[in-house]
């Protein structure tokens, strides 16, 4: 058959087009090894360091999808179907792998709020480029250090609030005395007032530095045994002269063998603040009652009283620092807003919680929960 010039141009045409297609074929299939097998050297080069960290780490790729994480990152909540839960960081990502070459990254400080924007999580992270596109991110938490310094900040101005005024009213009866000098029924009232403000003035720094002894003291894991019956019976006797003056009885019950591992001052000094608000929020021939008693593993010391009761609202704030229900009436009872305070962080500092039942009207019951000692350990010597 003869076959024409343009048949056979056609033929020659098409071999080069196929010539030419395979060839890019295989190379697209060479490159595309190539950038594969670079990515893989990347992953495996950082998985090892990456669980060597001790803050959350991450990897993500070109996509910012992430391809290796800590289990830190997970638990910090850092991580949302294969992406960044968070905004912020996505967007330090994006920054890192604008940067073509690898460079030393500087520590970001963000504030992360949950989904569910009831907690908010404060962090250092610091993106970096790895190369081909892969993008190391380095989160690491800080919310506890940033909580104690913002709980330092309050406790400083709250105490520089609640001295300012004893120290103020010290200054003006001073003043007033030596106004009065001529007049010795005025020099007698402004003295008693004088004293009344420099006891308390005296009580609050004495709760101050309870205070701030009970959050430095490393309490958990001592292994004294402190019978609180023995605890109960100090506090009570503590309080004998504050109840007598208002003619309130105490009702004590106590439990056999009620022991834990503690600090005995501390947990005294803690139950002693219950009976001493207990009375003072009584009404006068009345009585205040403390029961000990055990359950399941856990001693329990329950101070209860008939006083106005405490509402919801205010049960919530408590036992929060220079916090006072009444602050008219804790001026008149020389009140700090520390004792309850005080007591939860000693409940705290032996494992234990301290809670409030409460009703207007009908008295308040504060329980101090703490684990007992067991009895294998309790008799050894």
């Amino acid at each position: 058959m003869n076959y024409g010039a343009e048949f056979w141009g056609a033929v020659i045409t098409a071999f080069v087009v196929g010539a030419a297609s395979v060839a890019m074929v295989g190379w697209t299939t060479i490159r595309t090894k190539e950038v594969q097998k670079k990515s893989q050297v990347v992953l495996d080069g950082i998985t090892g360091p990456l669980n060597a960290l001790a803050s959350a780490g991450l990897v993500l790729d070109i996509d910012d999808k992430i391809v290796r994480a800590t289990k830190s990152a997970f638990a910090l909540g850092l991580v949302r179907d294969e992406e960044l839960a968070h905004p912020k960081l996505t967007a330090l990502v994006a920054k890192a792998r604008s940067v073509k070459k690898p460079t030393k990254a500087r520590g970001r400080d963000l504030a992360l709020v949950s989904e569910l924007g009831k907690t908010t999580l404060f962090v250092n992270a610091r993106a970096i480029h790895l190369g081909e596109g892969y993008v190391l991110l380095l989160v690491e938490d800080r919310t506890e250090s940033h909580n104690l310094e913002e709980t330092r900040r309050d406790f400083v101005a709250n105490i520089s609030h609640e001295l300012k005024t004893p120290i103020g009213a010290i200054s003006l009866l001073a003043e007033a005395i030596q106004m009065a000098l001529d007049d010795p029924a005025q020099v007698e009232k402004f003295a008693k007032n004088l004293e009344t403000e420099s006891q308390r003035l005296a009580h609050l720094v004495q709760d101050i530095i309870q205070l701030s002894h009970v959050q430095a003291k490393e309490v958990a894991g001592l292994t004294k045994i402190v019978d609180l019956n023995e605890v109960v019976a100090e506090a009570v006797d503590r309080n004998q002269v504050l109840a007598g003056n208002k003619s309130i009885e105490f009702e004590v019950r106590l439990a056999d063998r009620a022991k834990v591992f503690g600090d005995d001052e501390l947990l005294k000094a803690a139950v002693k603040n219950l009976i001493e608000n207990a009375v003072i929020y009584s009404d006068e021939k009345t009585a205040v009652s403390i029961t000990v008693r055990k359950r399941k593993g856990i001693a329990e010391i329950a101070v209860a009283d008939k006083g106005p009761g405490i509402s919801a609202e205010d049960q919530e704030r408590i036992f929060e620092r220079f916090y006072r229900v009444d602050p008219s009436r804790s001026r008149l009872t020389g009140g700090t807003g520390l004792g309850l305070s005080i007591v939860k962080h000693i409940a705290q500092k032996h494992l234990g919680e301290v809670q409030i039942k409460s009703r207007l009207g009908q008295g308040s019951t504060f329980t101090i929960r703490l684990p007992l000692a067991a009895k294998s350990i309790e008799t050894s010597k």
